[in-house]
């Protein structure tokens, strides 16, 4: 009950936002936006989204391999498409659905798990990082005028981008290059704790050293940056046919589309001064401050984005735990569970 209240609140706080923001919208005029879409380019984006599902099982299986050679691909996509839903229907406790019931699918430990998930939120950072600043470079060179709002990304970026950048990248090498011998000096940090209590912290931590195992294997590292560019494609295509779907934004070129996909990685990731993250926001700040669109149309367009993007995966995802036997109250119990 208390996420339907939140999704309220969240509503009628991003209507204030628009309001103070933008004086003068016009709900009726962001509703016509919606007339005159082109369906079949919808219907692709609807496919690149769920494709990425299937890339992300793909990469999680290169992750598995240590603790299991030959993981199951269909309890990798079920697991997914359930998480996903939680984490939209539950906020940041569903992030830990998703790996818990890998764990138990596919019977490794669940902080083996827990380890795929920083590695994937690595590579997805990364990947993320550097089409904002591909985007970031195009809008310089372009001389195009920002806004007010943006300043502060146009003039920061590329510094939040290289230290972010190199802050993973160092992550990755530490957990690619870890030893046994720095694994016990890790362990021995904790021996101020009762001998009941230490070795299962022992225990957690080798098998969260063991989901991170699969990145000392060269041929694994390449394998998880190709599903990586595999799952960074598809996004770009949903972002292309969603851009081509909307009349407001049909005449916008594939650059174009890169520049909104950029930003809006950037904003949902990192919040702006003054604005905050969120990507329906973010979208919209950068449509209409870059692109000069009418709020409207580019509130419309942020939030068509958001639904295709998250919520469309709800039902699927309630639709297959259902099958598999997980009720709303099993789920909602797995994420505090697994993040415990």
């Amino acid at each position: 009950m208390w996420k339907w209240a939140a999704l309220v609140v969240l509503a009628v706080a991003a209507a204030w936002w628009l309001r103070t923001q933008w004086a003068g919208f016009d709900w009726r005029l962001a509703a016509a936006s919606f007339t005159g879409m082109r369906w079949g380019w919808l219907l692709g984006a609807v496919a690149a989204v769920g494709g990425t599902y299937v890339g992300r099982a793909l990469r999680w299986a290169v992750f598995l391999k240590p603790l299991r050679p030959h993981p199951s691909l269909r309890n990798l996509l079920s697991a997914t498409v359930i998480g996903y839903a939680a984490l939209v229907l539950l906020g940041r406790p569903g992030e830990f659905v998703r790996p818990y019931l890998i764990a138990v699918k596919e019977r490794v430990p669940i902080a083996s798990q827990l380890a795929a998930l920083v590695l994937e939120r690595i590579f997805d950072l990364l990947l993320a990082l550097l089409i904002f600043a591909l985007a970031l470079a195009r809008v310089r060179a372009s001389g195009v005028h920002a806004g007010a709002r943006l300043t502060w990304v146009l003039s920061a970026g590329g510094w939040v981008v290289g230290i972010a950048c190199l802050a993973l990248l160092l992550l990755l090498l530490g957990l690619r290059h870890f030893s046994e011998s720095g694994r016990r000096r890790l362990t021995a940090v904790f021996r101020f704790l009762p001998e009941a209590q230490y070795p299962k912290i022992e225990k957690a931590l080798a098998a969260f050293l063991a989901g991170a195992e699969s990145m000392r294997s060269d041929a694994a590292l390449a394998l998880v940056l190709a599903y990586s560019v595999l799952e960074w494609s598809l996004i770009a295509a949903c972002y292309w046919c969603m851009i081509r779907a909307f009349p407001a934004t049909g005449s916008f070129t594939f650059v174009d589309s890169l520049i909104v996909m950029g930003f809006v990685s950037f904003g949902a990731v990192f919040q702006i001064p003054g604005i905050g993250g969120g990507m329906q926001v973010v979208a919209t700040l950068v449509l209409v401050e870059l692109f000069h669109m009418r709020v409207e149309a580019a509130a419309s367009f942020a939030v068509a984005l958001w639904i295709l993007t998250f919520v469309t995966i709800v039902p699927v995802g309630l639709f297959v735990a259902l099958k598999e036997g997980l009720s709303w109250r099993g789920l909602r119990r797995i994420g505090p569970e697994a993040e415990g």
